[in-house]
């Protein structure tokens, strides 16, 4: 017996209330419809809003927010 036989056949022992709880969930598996799958590109997703920021920018932040972060560990903390 293949795998929608046997399903089809458990199915049908269930009550119609337990069968619409298996039909959400069977649905729930499906994956969404096209348009939900269209991602936008980051680049132009805040280009409306004005923001225009440089790699060099990003790199100056990011030295910024981890130039106090800690880099030897005290001894006996493993790395």
């Amino acid at each position: 017996m293949i795998i929608q036989e046997t399903v089809i056949e458990k199915l049908q022992m269930l009550s119609v209330e337990d069968q619409q709880k298996v039909l959400a969930f069977v649905q729930s598996l499906q994956p969404p419809s096209g348009a939900a799958l269209q991602r936008k590109n980051p680049r132009g997703m805040f280009a409306h809003r004005g923001f225009h920021i440089t790699a060099d920018e990003i790199d100056d932040s990011r030295h910024e927010a981890w130039a106090n972060f800690p880099r030897d560990f005290p001894e006996g903390t493993g790395t």
